[in-house]
């Protein structure tokens, strides 16, 4: 079986940056390509899938894709690709799969636009009454009237992953602090600002694989944000992910399997199925909960194309709770393979 892995690593995202903007490569920002993969990360992933047989080719998530995937032909394209401008950035490789009718791993090109931009992922688990922290959208020109907005709450950029523009100062405890930060975010990131109600309760992120009444979920990834600096915000901001933890000097910040009463991993269970289904994941997913003031799980985060770091010293959650359930890195990938073809065997009906 001939598989195509279709990915961003960071040298093909600025690469990509660069051919648009020539004359910015000075003043590219820090987190930018922080959703890009490594060579290491993408070696691994390749000799892991290679490990089970398959025949894999690695291709670059840019330009040149179409033609790459007209040459290879290959029987099922693995998609790891993140993309770079644009909330339906993370469609890319889907559309041009669906254009080329070649099948792949992972949700919809729909599905990965909607959880990419958080305003949009919010409104449908809303509709759906999902538990999910009261927010408000704000666009270029907008007037900032937070009166009746409940604070602390975070500000973010509304379509970006990997903490991308959630540092530790994302935090406001003012409507004068969160006006002033949803004003530089609509200046620095070009798009639209989320402000989110921010949750006082536990944080835990959950792992899944594969679809509707066949959904695995994983063992319960903790938060443990007393190893954060004493003077960090409780979350898991762009510096608690790419700054104070290093491989060197890991931070040791997950629990897994979480310490968690069998009722509150029943209402997390139950909560991160219900938003797989209410979106239409497919395959793999892994989505980051929080508790409210009452204790009620709510969804913060879906990661339809969740982070797969090979290294168990780096803290990548989808990997470390695949282990914890004894599942190597190599099954892991098995795993989301054998959900794809059991899938499409069903859907080719």
């Amino acid at each position: 079986m001939k598989i195509a892995l279709a990915y961003s690593s960071k040298h093909g995202l600025r690469r990509e940056y660069l051919r648009r903007f020539p004359k910015l490569a000075d003043t590219v920002s820090d987190d930018l390509f922080a959703e890009g993969d490594t060579p290491e990360t993408l070696q691994a992933v390749e000799a892991a899938i290679s490990s089970l047989g398959y025949e894999v080719f690695g291709v670059e998530a840019d330009i040149g894709l179409e033609m790459e995937l007209i040459r290879i032909r290959p029987d099922l394209v693995f998609n790891l690709a993140e993309g770079l401008f644009g909330d339906f950035r993370e469609s890319y490789v889907p559309v041009v799969c669906e254009k080329l009718a070649l099948p792949y791993t992972g949700s919809r090109p729909l599905t990965l636009g909607i959880c990419l931009n958080k305003g949009h992922c919010k409104e449908i688990l809303t509709a759906n009454r999902i538990p999910n922290p009261r927010f408000r959208i704000f666009r270029t020109d907008d007037e900032v009237n937070l009166e009746d907005f409940p604070f602390p709450a975070i500000v973010k950029p509304v379509a970006e992953g990997s903490s991308k523009g959630v540092f530790d100062r994302s935090v406001a405890d003012t409507p004068d602090e969160a006006g002033k930060l949803i004003r530089e975010n609509l200046s620095e990131y070009a798009q639209p600002v989320i402000l989110e109600a921010f949750l006082p309760g536990a944080e835990y992120t959950v792992a899944m694989i594969g679809n509707q009444n066949e959904l695995e979920i994983f063992p319960i990834v903790g938060f443990d944000f007393s190893q954060l600096p004493s003077h960090a915000r409780k979350i898991y901001s762009y510096e608690a992910k790419w700054v104070w933890d290093t491989s060197r000097a890991p931070l040791q910040i997950f629990q897994c399997p979480a310490p968690l009463s069998a009722k509150l991993r029943e209402n997390i269970e139950k909560l991160v199925r219900d938003t797989f289904r209410a979106l239409e994941i497919r395959d793999w997913c892994r989505m980051d909960v929080r508790l409210d003031a009452a204790g009620v799980p709510n969804i913060i985060e879906v990661n339809p194309i969740p982070g797969i770091l090979p290294d168990p010293k780096d803290n990548s959650c989808f990997p470390k709770a695949a282990r914890t359930a004894g599942c190597s890195y190599s099954q892991l990938f098995q795993k989301v393979i054998d959900a794809a073809e059991k899938r499409l065997s069903r859907e080719r009906i």
